[in-house]
């Protein structure tokens, strides 16, 4: 089973710029859609990025294009998102996930089955 544990949350004012990083607990040669996840309070949880560790090109939701990077280093197991120019809507609690059904298969955001334990992103004016 992968274990998921995310880093790097924190505060930042508007505009400004985090990077999450999710860590796998042990090596894997398997290959997994990886995602990152967003729930704000009151709102449904909603896919932000996910890229496939086997290559190709990531996945973005439209609120994120062209502010989130996703990327991958597989010699660390690490995976990350780099958040730039946030908007107090970023905030949110913010999920790493994983799947072995490649990114391309069906719904990109669907089926992730396993799960980091969140970390807590603040956007402030």
């Amino acid at each position: 089973q992968v274990q998921l544990m995310e880093s790097g949350g924190g505060s930042v004012q508007t505009g400004g710029s985090l990077r999450l990083s999710c860590t796998t607990s042990e090596y894997t040669e398997n290959t997994y859609c990886m995602g990152w996840f967003r729930q704000a309070p009151g709102k449904e949880r909603e896919g932000v990025a996910a890229i496939y560790t086997g290559g190709g090109s990531p996945y973005y939701a439209d609120s994120v294009k062209g502010r989130f990077t996703i990327s991958q280093d597989n010699a660390k197991n690490t995976l990350y998102l780099q958040m730039n120019s946030l908007k107090s809507n970023d905030t949110a609690m913010y999920y790493c996930a994983a799947r072995e059904l490649p990114c391309g298969y069906g719904d990109t955001f669907a089926g992730m089955e396993y799960w980091g334990q969140g970390i807590q992103v603040t956007v402030s004016s």
